[in-house]
């Protein structure tokens, strides 16, 4: 099934696109910060993933995917941090509108951030050895010290809106790990990684994830007050 990995991209894109001019929602009046943060994703996790492709860190199965490239990525790995982001900050907004009352109380939100600081810094410095484990874990300790620093009220809401999105995270992670299918669309070298699966996905996919999309939310949130109103 050569257009797999495209087709879990589409789906999960479409139905947030669609949405995204409900007339209260108004979620496309944040597509300027949401493509600028769209735009930073690219420059920090582009060369990172073409450098952990080309040394097998991680790779892709040529049997899931169209077979066009670029710089050695597949065009659905591009298309990924298009899709998969604007599907995630889509819900995380959607979730405030619907329930705006969802949040923690600052002191334990910032409590749990410092804990996962700490956390994140403490198993990439002791997993120096294992590339994803090192610089994954080492961007989720910056930006968590980051938004302590900067805008720590963010983490009240999306240390919560980001649990529901682990629901869709297992499903499509899940299926480019192996999940439902023969194989793997997305292999990866147990070497340079824990080890340790949730499911099919690697335990270093979860802190990918947290971090791909806090940082849509750090460049997002102070323009989209207008949408929980």
């Amino acid at each position: 099934m050569p257009y797999l990995y495209l087709l879990l991209n589409l789906g999960s894109f479409s139905i947030p696109f669609l949405y995204s001019f409900h007339p209260k929602l108004k979620f496309h009046t944040l597509w300027k910060p949401l493509f600028i943060g769209i735009a930073v994703n690219f420059i920090v996790f582009i060369p990172w993933d073409i450098l952990f492709t080309h040394y097998n860190i991680w790779g892709f199965n040529p049997d899931y995917y169209l077979g066009i490239t670029i710089f050695n990525l597949p065009i659905e790995e591009w298309l990924f941090f298009i899709c998969i982001p604007y599907a995630c900050v889509f819900t995380h907004f959607a979730l405030l509108y619907y329930f705006p009352k969802i949040a923690l109380q600052k002191p334990l939100s910032t409590a749990i951030g410092f804990i996962l600081c700490l956390i994140f810094l403490g198993i990439a410095v002791y997993n120096w050895d294992k590339w994803y484990t090192l610089i994954n874990f080492l961007l989720g300790a910056f930006l968590m010290a980051f938004t302590l620093l900067k805008s720590p009220n963010i983490l009240q809401q999306y240390l919560l809106t980001f649990l529901v999105m682990l629901i869709p995270f297992f499903i499509v992670n899940g299926v480019l790990t192996g999940s439902f299918i023969d194989n793997e669309v997305v292999w990866y070298n147990n070497e340079e990684n824990l080890g340790i699966r949730l499911f099919t996905i690697p335990i270093e996919d979860s802190v990918y994830a947290f971090s791909l999309i806090l940082i849509h939310l750090l460049i997002i949130s102070p323009k989209a007050k207008r949408l929980n109103r």
